[in-house]
């Protein structure tokens, strides 16, 4: 059998090998996958139109929001002006505030500062007391053991006042030159007096009340009709004394250590009531109190005098001039127990001595 092509008839076993041939060539090298990746080639090439699409799209998206941010960002803006006035004025509030309490801190602070300083003196008022009663528990032990107790000179006096006196052993000279020293100071007033003519009258009294002895203090009895210990402080107590007055006197005082409490209820006691008032842990204290023994039968309000010492307290004595802390120096309590100035006896009334229960040979504070 024989096939017809152009150009000439080939047998056909040789037609049919060339087809052979062909079919395994166009296997052999893609010739159908290549037929087949056309039409999909075609459709990428069809779909680069619709992404371009997309990304217009985000493009716009991105456009819309970013004009939302600003919108809000001026809204934001538009909010904090329209808030402005009520921010400065809570600001002004705020500051305000902050100088009510920085004056308070300061108030607070100088109110601390007060409390500190009065418990200092409480406390020192307290160590006076016992600085003194040890004092005398020394002395005791010293004559107990045989130890000769050698007596010490006061301190000298400011200028203008009367020459230092010895304790113990020389009381008894220190009694007899008193007297004289006091007549030369009253002798002086009375040679202004005989200079001035008519007008010797003031002068007198001037230099009179410049001598400072122990006339100038306003010494009393006075009766604890009530004690109590102060709130505030545990070594002191607030007692209320009549002092023959009106009205008893509020008295701080820091005992708590060397008297019990139910030792100072109805108690005579020797006052010094022309002492400046003073506050002692916020309570004010309208005089200063001794623990001395007088006689039961005196009053309150029985001046204690110191002969031949003229009694002519002040009305209120002036810390300037330091005349409590002059007249102290000599204030003295005997070997014997007796309350002295300058070897001269305290006298209740100007008859009765006074007395300290416990101490001897110890200054009076």
């Amino acid at each position: 059998m024989q096939s017809t092509r152009a150009g000439g008839t080939l047998p056909q076993d040789t037609y049919e090998y060339f087809m052979i041939s062909r079919c395994i060539n166009s296997a052999r090298f893609g010739g159908a996958t290549t037929e087949k990746a056309a039409p999909e080639q075609n459709g990428k090439e069809k779909g680069k139109p619709k992404k371009t699409e997309k990304s217009t799209t985000d493009k716009k998206d991105k456009a819309a929001s970013e004009k939302k941010k600003e919108e809000q960002k001026k809204r934001q803006e538009m909010n904090k002006l329209l808030h402005f006035p009520a921010l400065a004025k809570n600001q002004g509030v705020i500051d305000q505030i902050l100088q009510a309490n920085v004056a308070k801190l300061a108030a607070a602070e100088k109110t601390l500062i007060e409390h500190k300083i009065e418990e200092l003196r409480a406390a020192n008022v307290g160590l006076e007391g016992e600085v003194e009663e040890l004092k005398r528990k020394l002395i005791e032990a010293e004559k107990a053991g045989g130890v000769a107790q050698i007596p010490i000179p006061a301190r000298k006096a400011v200028e203008g006042s009367a020459a230092t006196t010895a304790a113990a052993p020389q009381k008894a000279t220190t009694a007899e030159t008193a007297p004289e020293k006091s007549s030369k100071a009253e002798s002086k007033p009375e040679k202004k007096q005989t200079g001035g003519g008519g007008k010797g009258g003031a002068p007198k009294a001037a230099a009179t009340d410049d001598v400072i002895d122990i006339g100038r203090l306003d010494l009393r009895v006075g009766r604890i009709i009530h004690c109590e210990k102060h709130p505030d402080a545990d070594a002191l107590y607030m007692e209320k004394i009549d002092v023959g007055e009106a009205e008893p006197r509020t008295v701080v005082s820091g005992l708590v250590k060397h008297v019990p409490l139910e030792q100072m209820q109805n108690r005579l006691v020797v006052v010094m009531c022309n002492l400046k008032p003073a506050k002692m842990r916020g309570v004010e204290s309208r005089a200063m109190v001794e623990i001395m023994e007088v006689d039961p039968s005196a009053k309150p309000g029985t001046p204690v005098v110191c002969p031949p010492y003229e009694h002519r307290p002040d009305a209120q004595l002036n810390p300037k001039k330091k005349i409590w802390e002059t007249v102290a120096e000599d204030l003295v309590v005997s070997p014997d127990g007796f309350a002295t100035w300058k070897g001269q006896p305290l006298l209740v009334g100007g008859d009765s001595k006074m007395t300290a229960p416990t101490l001897r040979n110890v200054h009076v504070k």
